[in-house]
């Protein structure tokens, strides 16, 4: 899943030099934590989060085929 969320990411933002994904455990819950830079933000989230909202869909979408449960975390 972090490769997925790693070629989605990197054709979003500007500076692909600070693109971090890793796999954290929150609460017993996988979630794939990606981290970009303050100015590409607005470019991975979206307007009204509809960019990160497809983000989680598709890998939500992997993740069942797998028959995993996997959230998407964006953080700066």
């Amino acid at each position: 899943m972090e490769e997925l969320v790693r070629s989605i990411a990197l054709s979003l933002v500007d500076n692909p030099d600070e693109v971090r994904v890793s796999t954290i455990e929150k609460d017993g819950e996988p979630f794939v934590e990606l981290k970009v830079a303050a100015s590409d933000m607005g470019k991975v989230i979206g307007k009204q989060g509809r960019i990160a909202k497809a983000i989680r869909a598709v890998v939500k979408a992997a993740a069942a085929k797998e028959n995993k449960d996997i959230g998407v975390e964006i953080v700066e």
